[in-house]
């Protein structure tokens, strides 16, 4: 297999795929650029990635999520690298957590709406793994030109607060580190933080700055006198500690998390782990670099699990889709993945790769109902370009079917991760746990591809639309133009399609190496083992 012609050239596009990310990945290292940060090293601030760094224990990973959040957004007013916050689940004096650490070099860190979204899906972490979380405040407050976008909605700024008043009532820590500007709604975090630090002379919080403050009500002062760490140290009690710098302040975090109490877990079995017996290496060549191509399936699953090992549950039904146990770093998983080759099953009927048959979908609900009542987590790993359509199917009840498969889904109580290897288009992305079913890690490989529908399909659906409604106003479009319209609508589409498009919204957690899969399903299982089921399954909800 590794010596064929197409092998080579799946490879090599995959590794092109792969450099790309790579390039994207290194450009928002940078953050608002060096100017910005020159500007943040000589007040004799640390900046974000840095602070995150001496936070963290040495030597362990830090999980980013949300590194290519606002990618290519807010371009009228200079971009948003990483939506100006940094975000992700690393370990402090040993404990699991979450960070999140404004980035003082992107516009002061201000919030921007992805800003807002990318800090509720931080909490949203936290929240579902009961996960401790430590915020590195420095940031100017809501970016006002956007401010209608960010302010008054649900999923808008407020929403935060409210989740911080969630988290305590929970009973999880949460630390707030004001290591720069904290101002007006956003003095509420630190507040409503269990511990708030503060560092002096660059830290200060306050509900309006000295400049509003004169305008308001005429009062002339300074920052540091209305809010910084002597006056909320030793005058309002606002904040609990004060330190000299940014080092102090990090390093009395990792003590406070030094002496946290041990937690319950969620029991999740985990052996010994072992390395794929098949080369991971190989998946590169494994994927094809036509989307629409066939592949197995299997081949991927084999060279993701320990010891290449897949106990496949209902192997010669429903073939569509790839139901079995296995282990991923030593933790039991149940995986539900589509399968890309073409089949024929034993009535003689073709199935055609990355389809949800009918057969399929019940395969796949009785599995995730099996895996719930063992308590084992479930990986879905997307290739799918939606259900099965026509007369046959919907006479055969691919809607019930379909139903079926989605209530599963939805009404699973075990934690859920899912992996975007390709196609994930129409009702396939709901029935195989998309964002809207809350896996606790959404990711994608550099491979995938997001939509209702594929390019081509979308794109002759347009052109129909924009021709018939050219014609209604009497306008003849010849083949030419024709096929110029249909280029520009598709060239639209697939770049929506791309999974940057995605990440950039926060559709997916992240964009990951194939090979970096098992070490981040195992840390988000790990993570998941920290919050115990709080309910059962019930099989009841689903009517089989």
């Amino acid at each position: 297999m590794p010596e064929s012609l197409d092998f080579e050239r799946n490879q090599d596009f995959n590794r092109q795929l792969l450099n790309e990310l790579r390039a994207k990945q290194q450009a928002v290292l940078e953050g608002g650029g060096q100017a910005n940060a020159a500007k943040q090293k000589a007040k004799g601030k640390l900046l974000a990635r840095e602070r995150i760094r001496h936070l963290l224990d040495k030597d362990s990973h830090f999980l980013e999520i949300g590194a290519l959040a606002a990618d290519g957004m807010y371009g009228e007013y200079g971009g948003c690298p990483s939506a100006g916050v940094i975000a992700g689940i690393g370990y402090v004096s040993g404990k699991q957590c979450v960070v999140v650490a404004n980035d003082a070099t992107v516009k002061a860190g201000a919030w921007f709406p992805m800003t807002a979204k990318k800090n509720l899906r931080a909490q949203e972490i936290a929240m579902d793994n009961r996960l401790p979380i430590i915020y590195l405040v420095d940031s100017a407050g809501v970016f006002l030109p956007l401010q209608d976008e960010i302010f008054p909605d649900k999923e808008h700024f407020g929403r935060i607060f409210r989740n911080n008043a969630h988290m305590s009532s929970m009973g999880i820590v949460q630390i707030a580190a004001i290591m720069g500007s904290c101002v007006a709604g956003g003095a509420y975090l630190p507040v409503m933080s269990d511990e708030a630090l503060i560092v002096e002379g660059t830290g200060s919080v306050f509900l309006a700055g000295s400049y509003l403050v004169k305008s308001a009500i005429g009062e002339e002062t300074d920052n540091q006198t209305l809010g910084g760490a002597e006056t909320h140290c030793e005058i309002s009690g606002v904040t609990d500690y004060k330190f000299p710098d940014d080092y102090a302040c990090l390093e009395a975090i990792r003590r406070i998390m030094d002496k946290l109490g041990a937690v319950s877990l969620a029991g999740f079995n985990r052996a010994a782990p072992q390395k794929p017996r098949k080369d991971e290496q190989e998946i590169y060549g494994l994927l094809p670099h036509d989307r629409n191509k066939p592949y197995d399936m299997r081949e991927i699953i084999y060279r993701l699990v320990d010891a290449s090992e897949l106990d496949e549950y209902k192997a010669g039904y429903g073939q569509s889709i790839i139901c079995g146990l296995a282990r991923i770093d030593g933790w039991a998983v149940g995986i539900v993945a589509n399968q890309r080759t073409v089949v024929k099953t034993r009535s003689g009927e073709m199935q055609f790769g990355g389809v949800i048959y009918s057969d399929s979908a019940d395969k796949a609900t009785r599995f995730i109902m099996n895996c719930n009542q063992k308590t084992i987590p479930l990986l879905f790993l997307q290739d799918v370009t939606g259900f099965m359509v026509g007369t046959r199917s919907e006479h055969g009840g691919i809607i019930k079917d379909g139903a079926k498969m989605v209530n599963a889904v939805a009404n699973s109580v075990v934690p859920k991760f899912t992996v975007v290897v390709g196609n994930s288009f129409g009702a396939g992305n709901y029935a195989m746990c998309g964002k809207a079913y809350d896996p606790r890690l959404m990711l994608a490989w550099p491979s995938a591809r997001m939509g209702v529908m594929g390019g081509d399909q979308a794109a002759k659906t347009l052109l129909q639309i924009q021709e018939s409604a050219l014609k209604a106003a009497g306008q003849e479009i010849g083949k030419e133009s024709e096929q110029a319209l249909l280029k520009e609508i598709t060239e639209r589409y697939n770049a929506q399609l791309s999974p940057y498009y995605a990440a950039s919204r926060l559709w997916v957690d992240a964009i990951i190496d194939p090979l970096d899969t098992r070490r981040i399903i195992s840390e988000g299982i790990a993570a998941a083992n920290h919050a115990p089921l709080g309910k059962r399954f019930n099989p009841g909800l689903i009517q089989t």
